[in-house]
């Protein structure tokens, strides 16, 4: 497991970023709010957090990130979006979209369960984190789906609309929103695919 002096960097530009760096902290790790490509410098991991997809999207291109966080994928730094943060490291997104991070063999969605008043919450089975005797109980908020899978990505979760957790290699996409519960359980499974990847970014900016 990922010990204290881990740093896990959260994306800043907009959404659950506090929200996270709580999460993140209370696993064990330090989390840092990274604001400008320079902040990724140094970090073991980063989640890319969810929020407005579009919005996110403008800034990553306005703040000049996609080259680093790609050049991070490729270094086998470990990412991992939720809900927004999945569109953007999304390969494919249905409909039109800005700047995608394309990090992902997998093709989403935007908006699948419906608009902002029709979030909800359910309880899921994922593979070798929450079994049926003790699901995770996951809030989806104006959530993106995940319709199809590359043959290299592990499908760990899935509910009737379609794949809502799934793990490309370094890459971990989440169609729902775990900071905001108290089950620590995937921001453990995070920190544990840090541990095994070892080593901080040394992504040049």
């Amino acid at each position: 497991m990922a010990g204290n002096g881990v740093r896990i960097g959260v994306l800043a530009l907009q959404g659950a970023v506090r929200e996270h760096l709580a999460m993140i902290e209370r696993c064990g790790a330090r989390g840092v709010a990274v604001k400008r490509p320079s902040g990724l410098s140094g970090v073991s991991g980063l989640i890319i957090p969810g929020g407005e997809s579009t919005a996110i999207g403008k800034l990553i291109d306005e703040y000049a990130f996609a080259r680093p966080i790609r050049e991070m994928a490729v270094a086998g730094v470990p990412i991992y979006g939720t809900c927004a943060g999945l569109i953007l490291v999304a390969a494919r997104v249905k409909g039109k979209h800005g700047t995608i991070l394309g990090l992902a063999d997998v093709t989403v969605e935007r908006n699948a369960f419906g608009r902002q008043v029709d979030s909800f919450e359910r309880e899921l089975v994922i593979a070798g984190i929450a079994e049926q005797d003790r699901p995770f109980r996951a809030v989806f908020i104006r959530a993106p789906v995940i319709e199809e899978t590359g043959p290299g990505v592990e499908v760990l979760a899935r509910v009737e609309e379609g794949v809502v957790l799934a793990r490309d290699a370094n890459v971990l996409l989440g169609a729902f929103h775990p900071e905001l519960t108290d089950d620590e359980r995937l921001h453990r499974y995070f920190l544990e695919m840090v541990a095994g990847a070892g080593g901080a970014s040394g992504t040049e900016v």
